[in-house]
């Protein structure tokens, strides 16, 4: 008989690994009311059961899975200057996050008379940045307009069936990871959430410090990008990987990738991770951003046509052991011995070299209540950079996040 729980699977990346948070800071051009926004947050919690989710684990099975608690509230605090809203964020930052006992999603609200601005964030167990901005409209259209969001039940991606046809690991990838899953049962270890990661978590955090700093790119400066990219027959995404190549003095950049109308599981409008990660990869001699961005543009394209190439970092985490995924970062970043744990996390998630570039574009929307917005992505300790992009109002954020790691 076949479960209705949410268990995590391909989330499980983001279990037991730190920094696995991000936001999204609004200005709702409306005037401030503590008990609306309230009742707005209320609003989303009851149409998104993960929103009054906690990670639990099962006694029988040892699996994870999101339960639901009946007294569970997303938290907001009220603070008064939102010119120091990276000071807040750093500050949630740096306590870690216990998704066994903790909401998934945080808010803090600076109020002014005639607007407010208000910093959702979100762990990833929650969902991916394409869930966070519906969140953020959602929240603004019923704040605003009195709109309820429809009531969406989660069904996460639980296998290989639920990809594209033809999305499984290539034979030799399969044999490492079946290597590294056999090492792993042989050490017989596991890692334990708060005696063990917990304590790694906050130790990373206090010593692996985020910088970030905001780009605007505003009208007419945009749409003379748009225009250009239009004319040459790239996207405003290639535009951006070559930007950041140039300006990264970089070959290789990793770009998150939407994948909700490919998945079978998906339902409209529900929380949880439907987008997946590839690494686009272009020689590059002293090439101007034109050339760059078309170059970048095929590879993009070759990849999307390819469901094994595109699809390769969720089929990876379907393959290996989950228990040997909570390992990987700290085996490589932390002090807990595990060879396997070692092994994938420095060669297959980058924690060796933490040296990555990554960009998160969570696209365009154009909104009355929603005056602008920032991304704030995830600082993965696998990159050195990563940019959010959201654009708002014809107005484009680039959140730059700079890992300072600890070498």
């Amino acid at each position: 008989m076949k479960s209705d729980r949410n268990y995590v699977y391909t989330e499980r990346a983001h279990f037991m690994c730190p920094n696995m948070h991000f936001g999204i800071m609004a200005k709702i051009e409306r005037n401030y009311d503590e008990e609306q926004l309230r009742q707005s947050i209320d609003v989303l919690q009851k149409a998104h059961p993960f929103l009054k989710s906690l990670i639990a684990e099962e006694t029988d099975t040892g699996r994870f899975y999101y339960q639901t608690q009946d007294e569970l509230n997303i938290p907001v605090m009220v603070k008064q200057e939102a010119a120091l809203w990276k000071r807040d964020y750093e500050e949630i930052s740096v306590q870690g996050w216990n998704v066994r006992k903790e909401c998934l999603l945080k808010t803090v609200v600076y109020p002014k008379e005639s607007e407010f601005q208000i910093l959702f964030i979100a762990h990833h167990l929650l969902c991916d940045g394409r869930g966070l901005l519906q969140l953020a409209e959602e929240f603004a259209e019923h704040y605003a307009n009195g709109v309820i969001p429809q009531f969406a039940r989660e069904h996460l991606i639980q296998g290989l069936d639920d990809l594209p046809p033809d999305s499984d690991l290539p034979f030799i990838s399969k044999l490492i990871i079946d290597d590294a899953n056999r090492r792993w049962k042989k050490e017989g270890r596991q890692v334990k959430y708060e005696e063990e990661y917990g304590v790694f978590e906050r130790a990373y955090l206090q010593k692996n410090k985020v910088n970030r700093e905001i780009i605007t790119i505003c009208n007419p400066e945009l749409e003379k990008i748009q225009t250009l990219c239009k004319q040459q027959g790239f996207t405003v995404n290639d535009w951006l990987i070559a930007k950041m190549m140039l300006e990264e003095n970089t070959n290789k950049v990793v770009i998150a990738a939407d994948i909700r109308n490919q998945t079978k599981c998906y339902r409209q409008g529900a929380m949880g991770n439907y987008s997946t990660a590839f690494s686009v990869f272009v020689k590059k001699n002293r090439e101007n951003m034109i050339t760059l961005a078309k170059r970048a543009a095929s590879k993009v394209v070759s990849i999307c046509q390819h469901p094994q190439k595109e699809m390769l970092v969720l089929a990876c985490y379907i393959h290996m052991l989950p228990e040997l995924i909570d390992a990987v970062a700290i085996s490589a970043l932390g002090d807990f011995e595990s060879k396997a744990g070692k092994f994938v996390g420095k060669n297959m998630f980058g924690y060796g070299s933490q040296n990555g570039y990554s960009i998160t574009n969570l696209g365009k929307i154009q909104s009355n209540i929603i005056a602008e917005a920032v991304f704030i992505p995830p600082a993965s300790p696998a990159n050195k950079k990563t940019w959010g992009v959201l654009t708002v109002n014809n107005h484009m954020k680039i959140c730059v996040s700079d890992l300072i790691a600890e070498r």
